[in-house]
């Protein structure tokens, strides 16, 4: 009795509410309701600095920091995939991510002023989770983070936005080290002041653009000789046969994931076996940097 009793005040209302009409309603139920807005996609936001790093970002945990805080890294710039490939979203490493990484590349050196290869600075790529892709997110992200050192590339928390970072005489950028080593193999580089003993300097990077990763690892003797001529520039020294008696090199190149990506930036270092350094060898010319 009272579930029918319920049915019919409720009919009751329907019919009292059907003869009724509000102040300027046209009697029409639908025609005068806003149309809903079609679903916006999550895009990360970019000029600011994240307390931790994921090559995936997640909406429902998407999180960032003022850079006046400590954080692991910085978003320096946020883009399009405008030739996204059919299908699944690329993985990290992927030769689909090439063009992303040029722009990011290229964006990271416009922030710092500088190449962020030749600074404790390392880049990295985040993109959209896979449900994302599927729903048609085509975002990227670049993120510069600081890194401890030239050997360990893992990023470290810091304060402060790295906009115009490697201006001037930079802590980041990298100088002298003193590189230690264990049967004869070079285990790491110790950082030293220039006017401190050491045995290695950066010189600089050069692009190996058309070699795979395969060619790559195969062809140390080229990459030492590409190094070598960045080290006759760099301490003004004739690029001939009495180099090799003068300096040797050392080289740190990207990781294979990066190499697929498109980093193809290599470090190069002048390296002094024979004898230990106690100034930089930038335009030192032939009588600061001898064949020996």
């Amino acid at each position: 009795m009272r579930r029918w009793l319920a049915l019919a005040l409720v009919g009751a209302a329907v019919l009292l509410a059907g003869c009724q009409r509000s102040h300027g309603a046209d009697g029409d139920l639908v025609d005068d309701w806003p149309a809903m807005r079609a679903p916006k996609l999550f895009v990360p936001a970019t000029d600011t600095c994240l307390p931790r790093i994921t090559p995936v970002v997640q909406a429902s945990t998407y999180e960032t920091v003022p850079c006046s805080r400590s954080h692991l890294a910085e978003a320096i710039h946020v883009g399009t995939i405008d030739d996204a490939p059919a299908g699944p979203r690329p993985e990290p490493g992927a030769p689909a991510l090439r063009g992303v990484r040029a722009e990011c590349d290229q964006r990271a050196r416009e922030v710092l002023g500088g190449d962020w290869h030749s600074a404790r600075l390392t880049l990295t790529i985040a993109l959209p989770s896979t449900a994302a892709w599927a729903g048609g997110a085509r975002w990227f992200r670049c993120d510069l983070s600081e890194t401890d050192s030239i050997d360990n590339t893992r990023p470290i928390n810091r304060v402060g936005s790295l906009r115009g970072a490697m201006i001037g005489d930079s802590p980041l950028i990298h100088r002298c080290f003193d590189p230690k080593l264990i049967g004869g193999n070079l285990n790491y580089m110790a950082p030293v002041l220039c006017t401190e003993p050491h045995r290695a300097e950066f010189v600089g990077v050069y692009t190996e653009r058309d070699m795979s990763w395969a060619a790559f690892t195969a062809a140390q003797d080229q990459v030492h000789r590409r190094c070598m001529a960045l080290i006759a520039a760099f301490a003004a020294v004739p690029d001939n046969g009495d180099l090799a008696y003068r300096a040797g090199s050392i080289f740190y190149p990207p990781s294979r994931r990066e190499w697929e990506e498109g980093d193809r930036g290599v470090r190069c270092f002048l390296w002094s076996d024979d004898r230990p350094l106690t100034r930089s060898m930038r335009g030192v010319g032939p009588q600061g940097l001898p064949a020996i």
